[in-house]
This record gives structure tokens, sequence and C-alpha cells, in this order.
């Protein structure tokens, strides 16, 4: 289907003229009145902590549920969605030197779990399109200490995973699964978190499956969930069934605090009941507004493969800048100013981030760094072109539209294309005033 909004071509916001509108999302996340009623019962009871199933029937409740819709895996509840990373690298038995080929183009969870386990990440590039990790890149990265690929699937976007399942098997190494913006994605009918040894998903509230603080480990390997238990767990959960008696003797209370609470199960467990539903929603509205954006020029959606589907937890461009002749962030300004928020997710490449550079830091103290002086990895200057041009080229947008709200998108398309059918006036007005500063975080 093809779009049936015109360009604008009134003037922009930015220079002067009237702003289209701001775009609004519906609200998220959203809570049913059992989940409220649930998770106030537990406030009521005065069950805040969980030590496990058995003292705690909520959190097998959830586990349980988690479990279904990720292949009847293994599932440990946590406190966040590095816990689960974390709890996923330990299960795995990765640290203390061992090499984890990573992205560079992530959030940095994706690699502090990594370093926390005084591993050391590997950056390999990334496919320009979607700004995940590029498979074809991997295999040259590999060494003697290398363990584990830890892939994340960006923005909802699912990662290659047939072809990481293959390199990893060559190569008889671990592949750990970074869903925490995915929930519910498919590549080629395949759903995220069911092809890795291990997968790490986050619940905070701005995820997809949302609840306040919260995060989930699945792995197919029962003795990877115990292991992993043991590093974020009260005693490890040993008193639920189950725990293997060789690893019994090594049990104590020195673990970091990656519990789930009470709360958070109840709200884990009602939040899935509505998460295919909520899926859906945002796939049609995707599909809508990449139909709407059928004639942009300078502003591209990625091209997926047959039978893959993003969760969108954000949408992602790409901005050709050569083409339009301006920068992205002045294109982002113009977007902005007319009532669309936008955002570069990813404001560097993580290699270049200094508290990695342990051969002239002079910040505070880090853990992390006498490991990877140990290792004489040295992450200064790395290329990684694909990274480095989506930094610059990138732009987010919010994309929760949970519920109907077909005028919104075509709003959105709006915005873009009025943006697009004046980039004559933006030319000039970047050659005068120069380019836009720095498009933030949020």
């Amino acid at each position: 289907m093809s779009s049936t909004l015109a360009p604008a071509a009134s003037k922009l916001a930015l220079l002067g003229g009237t702003p289209v509108g701001k775009v609004t999302l519906p609200k998220f996340p959203t809570f049913t009145e059992k989940a409220i009623g649930r998770a106030a019962d537990m406030l009521r009871q005065g069950k805040l902590y969980g030590l496990g199933r058995k003292h705690v029937p909520e959190i097998g409740e959830a586990e349980g549920v988690i479990s279904k819709y990720h292949g009847n895996r293994h599932v440990l509840a946590t406190s966040s969605g590095h816990a689960a990373l974390q709890s996923a690298l330990a299960g795995l038995e990765i640290c203390c030197g061992d090499e984890v080929i990573t992205t560079p183009y992530t959030w940095g969870a994706s690699i502090s779990c990594i370093l926390h386990q005084n591993a050391i990440p590997v950056f390999v590039d990334i496919e320009r399109d979607t700004g995940l990790i590029d498979p074809e890149q991997i295999e040259a990265a590999i060494t003697p200490r290398t363990k584990a690929i830890l892939a994340v699937h960006l923005f909802g976007q699912p990662a290659n995973l047939k072809r990481l399942r293959a390199i990893a098997d060559k190569h008889k190494i671990m592949l750990i699964e970074d869903g925490s913006q995915a929930h519910g994605a498919e590549f080629e009918g395949i759903r995220v978190g069911t092809v890795g040894d291990a997968a790490g998903f986050s619940c905070m509230g701005g995820k997809v499956l949302a609840t306040t603080e919260a995060g989930y480990m699945v792995t197919p390997h029962e003795r990877v969930y115990w292991q992993g238990a043991m590093i974020g767990q009260h005693m490890g959960r040993s008193t639920d069934e189950g725990m293997p008696d060789d690893l019994k003797p090594y049990l104590d209370s020195l673990v970091y605090t990656y519990r789930v609470t009470p709360f958070n199960a109840v709200l884990l467990t009602e939040q899935f009941a509505k998460l295919d539903a909520e899926l859906a929603e945002r796939r049609r509205h995707a599909a809508l507004l990449r139909s709407h954006l059928a004639s942009a020029k300078y502003l591209k959606l990625p091209v997926y493969t047959p039978g893959s589907k993003p969760s969108y937890h954000l949408m992602s461009f790409t901005f050709d800048a050569d083409a339009a002749g301006i920068t992205r962030d002045t294109f982002a300004a113009a977007i902005k100013a007319e009532g669309l928020f936008c955002m570069g997710y990813v404001p560097s490449v993580i290699s270049d981030w200094k508290r990695l550079h342990w051969q002239d830091y002079r910040g505070p103290r880090v853990s992390w760094l006498s490991a990877l002086e140990a290792a004489k990895v040295d992450y200064r200057n790395q290329a990684l072109p694909n990274a480095r041009w989506r930094v610059d080229h990138a732009l987010e947008m919010l994309f929760d539209m949970v519920a109907p709200n077909e005028a919104m998108v075509a709003r959105m398309a709006e915005i873009i294309l009025k943006v697009e059918a004046n980039v004559d006036a933006l030319r000039d007005h970047e050659r005068t005033a120069g380019p836009a500063t720095t498009v933030l975080r949020k």
C-alpha cells in the first residue's frame, strides 16, 4: 500500500513556520485491574522479598509463564536485565579473562555484564541497515580464548539467530542473547531467547514487557540455571528442589542481590497475558508508518528478511546525509520542532568510552580495568566503520503504539515528509547557522 500523504511544503517550524503538531503516544505501560489488584495484595500481605519458588509461589508462577513463552526453557527471574545477563554469563562459567565477542553499538549494560565477570569484550562491527551485530565479522575475531558470542536484539530487531547459532556450534563456543528490547521478536519464525545457550531480558518500566524494575534469564541447560542462581539469589535458591549435589558445598551468601520481588513477579505474570496483543499493534502501526513513508528520500527504515518480526521497542531509521546535503542533527532538529521526538540512541561506539582505556585512564578506580590490562586489550581507535557511521546517521523514535492510533502514525509521517520537502531551506539554514548540536539520548 502506498502512502496517501502529500508532503507539506509549508515553512518549517524550525525556521519560523507553524509546526504540524505534537505526536503523542498511547499510555505505556499499562496494567490490568487484575495486575494492579494482585500487586497490591503482595503489599497487603507483606510479601516484599522473594527467596525462591518454595517461599513465594508467585515467583514460580511467573517463571512458569515465562518458560512456556520461551519454549519451556529454564527461567530465573531477576531484579533487572543486567542481572539476567550477568547471571547468564556466570551460569555458563564465563569469567576471568575469557573473551566474549559482541557489538560496540548498544546500551552499556550489554557490555558491563561481561566486564563485571572480569571477562573481555571483543567488539566486531555491525550491519549499517539495522545496527545489529554482523555475523560475517565474527569468525575473524575468534581466538583460543573466545568463550561466547553475545548478540543484542537492538530496538526490538532480531539478530540473525540461525547464522549466529551455526558459528557458535562450528567453533564450540556459547551463544548468549540480549533480548532486553525484543520480547516476542522473531527471526524467520524463531522467537528470540529460544536459540542461545542463555538469554537475558530486561523488564523495567520502559521495555516492551514492562514491570517496575525486573528481568529474567532463560536457558535450555538446567545446570546453567543453578549456576546462574548461585551468583545472585539468596543462598543460590538452594531451598528449591533440584539443585545438583556437587554445587551445594559452594553455597554461601557471597552473592549479588539480583532477586526479583514478589510485587514484580505478579506483574511479570500478568503482563505476559497481553504481550502478544500489544506486539500485534506495534507491528500493525509499524507497517502503516512504512507505507506512509514509501516516498521518503532521505530517512529510511531497515529492510528485514522474510518472516522476521521485530517487536519495535524503538523505531530506528538511517538518514542519508550525503543525498540530503545536511547533517543528521539538523534534520532531527527540524523534526523535533514540528512535534516529533527523536534521538540518536547510541551516542558513540562503546570501544571509545574512557572507562575501558586502562592505558591512559585518570578517573575514579574501575574494577574491570585490571582484567583489561592483563589481557593487553586496546580499544582505542578501533575502526568499526559501520558502527561509527550509524552513530552519525541513525535516528530513533519512541514507538509504544500498543493501542489503535492511526492518526498519530499519519502525523509522524506527515512531519517527516514535510521536513524532507523543505530540505533546500535546511541546506541554506545550515550554511548560515551551522549544523545543529548533537542529538542526545532521552
